[in-house]
């Protein structure tokens, strides 16, 4: 018989059983690894954090497309060109995030952990709302750093096994969790990536149209938004999309995205404005 109080230095509260819940057990047990909490009090970093636009979501026939520039600003200065904004949840969802680039980035490793750590727990996955209620939750938690400043909001998307489509959500800085249907954009250059996406929305748009959709629209937030970095076809610099069916999450390979801006980028130098609505 192994006598569990003797493996190694692990503190007790490692080898009794507990909450499935990983960002709860770390508030128990580290509170000051929350993200929330790696910020002084008091502190106004604002506007000298990067932040991270534009992200958007639509979805198709059996899935959802997400999508986001590569831009981070600081101020009026680019911080950043190539970062990444769209990031694999689990198997079957997708999350990216607006706002506060620093934080953002470690709620989504935090979020994807809270996910792994459920299942280990529990011997299953939750349901794609219990996620997104997940994530709701995790937020809260950071509200005082969004009232400094500090704000992310996040889009989570994924495929529902129960249901066999694509769904939505959208958050607030408090928490609060909205479901859209069809479609939805955040960030700075949001208003006209949904102004495109509405314009160009189907209910019967494949996967490949559904990526299409989401790189036009971002070419419309780049447009008007000078915090949403447009392609940048010199350097390479593509948006990234993921698409999460049936099969699972997979982002889209360079290549392929590169092809889909390439086609976009040539029909807008025929119709700056982009393509007419569809015939519905």
């Amino acid at each position: 018989m192994v006598d569990v109080s003797r493996i190694g230095s692990l503190p007790a509260e490692f080898l009794t059983p507990g909450t499935s819940s990983f960002t709860e057990f770390l508030r128990l047990y580290s509170p000051e690894l929350l993200p929330g909490n790696r910020v002084p009090a008091g502190a106004d970093l604002g506007g000298l954090s990067p932040h991270a636009t534009t992200l958007v979501a639509t979805t198709f026939v059996g899935g959802v497309v997400m999508a986001g520039d590569r831009r981070a600003t600081m101020g009026n200065m680019i911080a950043q060109r190539d970062i990444q904004k769209v990031f694999q949840a689990d198997e079957y969802s997708a999350v990216g995030m607006a706002g506060s680039a620093g934080l953002g980035l470690e709620l989504i490793r935090l979020f994807q952990l809270e996910l792994e750590h459920y299942e280990k727990i529990e011997g299953t996955v939750l349901s794609l709302e219990g996620k997104a209620n997940r994530l709701s939750h995790m937020i809260r938690g950071n509200l005082g750093m969004a009232m400094q400043g500090l704000a992310v909001v996040p889009l989570f998307a994924g495929y529902d096994l129960a249901t066999g489509g694509g769904r939505i959500y959208s958050y607030d800085v408090t928490g609060g969790r909205y479901e859209e249907h069809q479609f939805f954009s955040v960030g700075s250059g949001s208003v006209f990536a949904r102004g495109a996406l509405k314009k160009l929305y189907r209910d019967d748009l494949t996967a490949d149209d559904a990526i299409a959709v989401t790189v036009q629209a971002l070419y419309d937030a780049a447009d008007d938004d000078s915090a949403t970095g447009g392609p940048d076809l010199q350097r390479r610099i593509f948006p990234i999309v993921a698409v999460v069916d049936e099969t699972g999450y997979r982002q889209r390979d360079e290549q392929a995205v590169a092809q889909i801006v390439e086609e976009v980028v040539a029909g807008r130098e025929i119709r700056p404005d982009g393509p007419v609505a569809p015939l519905r």
